[in-house]
């Protein structure tokens, strides 16, 4: 059975590869010709780009990658990796033309003349790739999705030999005189969002209306479009259109879009796609943490063996811990605890109650195989706090939600629980009991 498996998944990418190859060879050289037409085609160069040396040698792992594009079709080991795969392969190809279509570019200087095998190498890229379709750089699209790939499946020495020669790669688009500055940053760019819009693992979920936090989302809107403003009105200020990029797609988690802004895999890793766009705002999240972490207690115990506490920096006593944050990973702890359970909820915001049943449902099976559990988000003074709340109604060591709010206040005095967090426990209850 694997192996019938196995050559269906191989020859789900020949047909991808069948799909693939001739769409980029008549899509990027349709558009490279065209461009060739143009008479709108300009230049944008740093200065100090002249000091980069033209390096004949690395023409061989420029050239690399039409293979490692071929390979990474061939080493996914289901179909959901490989058609996922196949998309941001195909998406790379589509974003990249219409790119060079809206941004016309092309290389600023003449390459120098090669002779030998680099030479030969040399003439077989000048034969259907001219000077032109260069922001945002193709090639480093590629390299960034084919190292993805490739790291999934490399461990030890292999993924620092993959890492080394993906580096490489990027390097030659510039040493080989075919790419300026620019290209590479606005590759790497659309690189990270394809990556980042088709994700490996789960999916995006539509708009849901229940508990939206319009507040949030204004505020976080307004701080992204004032970040536009900034990168509008300063010189050099695109960098600015970083963190409006990680504000908006904040306020649309908070409009509706969910937790799934921040890719949190079922082991509780942030992917790297999300890390790096919503760098930014985590940076600030981070840091603002720390700052309310100052005057809190790390944990306190509720009852028999449960304990609620803020994101831990250091090992803990618990022998299990829950993870609720959403907009971080699992805390890795100098001493890690024997079980480590994530329920991805948003900061500030009321869980929906399927999350809230999700997480009591993982806190109750935790707590049957440990004598005690960290149940922590961030601050441990909101999302912690309702699941604990839920949990002690489930497990009826609560006669209600007042009885459950009062016990979790006693122990821990900060706890914050809004109006909307005491219908859904009343909601919880009520189903609970089966009104």
């Amino acid at each position: 059975m694997r192996n019938r498996e196995t050559r269906t998944l191989r020859w789900r990418g020949v047909l991808w590869l069948l799909l693939l190859a001739p769409l980029f060879f008549m899509t990027y050289g349709q558009v490279n010709t065209f461009t060739a037409t143009r008479d709108d085609v300009g230049h944008f160069v740093y200065g100090w780009e002249s000091a980069i040396p033209f390096l004949p040698w690395t023409i061989v792992p420029y050239w690399s990658i039409d293979l490692l594009y071929g390979l990474s079709l061939f080493i996914c080991t289901n179909k959901q990796e490989l058609n996922r795969h196949g998309l941001r392969l195909l998406a790379a190809s589509l974003v990249a033309c219409i790119g060079f279509l809206l941004y016309p570019l092309q290389f600023s200087w003449p390459r120098p003349e090669t002779t030998g095998v680099f030479g030969w190498l040399f003439q077989q890229l000048e034969q259907f790739d001219l000077p032109y379709n260069q922001a945002p750089s193709l090639h480093i699209i590629l390299a960034w999705l084919l190292w993805l790939r490739f790291r999934q499946h490399v461990s030890g020495v292999g993924a620092a030999l993959n890492t080394a020669w993906f580096g490489l790669i990027a390097v030659s688009v510039l040493t080989t005189w075919q790419h300026h500055f620019i290209d590479v940053l606005s590759g790497g760019f659309a690189g990270v969002l394809i990556s980042y819009c088709i994700p490996m693992t789960g999916q995006w979920r539509g708009f849901r209306r229940e508990f939206p936090a319009y507040r949030l989302a204004r505020r976080y809107m307004l701080g992204a479009l004032l970040c536009v403003g900034v990168a509008l009105l300063v010189p050099h200020g695109v960098l600015w259109i970083w963190p409006a990029l990680a504000l908006a797609l904040v306020s649309l988690a908070y409009l509706g879009l969910g937790e799934g802004i921040f890719q949190k895999d079922a082991h509780g890793n942030l992917s790297l796609s999300a890390r790096i766009l919503l760098f930014p705002y985590l940076c600030v999240a981070r840091i603002s943490r720390r700052y309310f972490c100052r005057n809190l207690s790390h944990s306190d115990e509720i009852y028999s063996g449960i304990s609620i506490g803020y994101y831990p920096q250091t090992s803990i006593v618990q022998q299990a811990m829950l993870d609720l944050t959403a907009e971080y990973s699992v805390p890795r702890l100098p001493v890690m605890p024997r079980a480590v359970a994530s329920v991805a909820l948003l900061d500030l915001k009321t869980p929906e109650l399927h999350q809230l049943r999700q997480a009591v449902s993982m806190l109750q099976i935790l707590r049957q195989q440990h004598a005690t559990v960290l149940v922590h988000c961030a601050l441990g003074l909101s999302r912690s706090a309702v699941v604990v709340a839920a949990w002690l109604i489930q497990e009826r060591k609560c006669a209600d939600v007042k009885d459950a709010v009062d016990l979790i206040r006693g122990r821990r005095p900060s706890i914050h629980l809004t109006l909307e967090h005491l219908v859904l426990l009343q909601r919880f209850r009520d189903e609970r009991d089966g009104k």
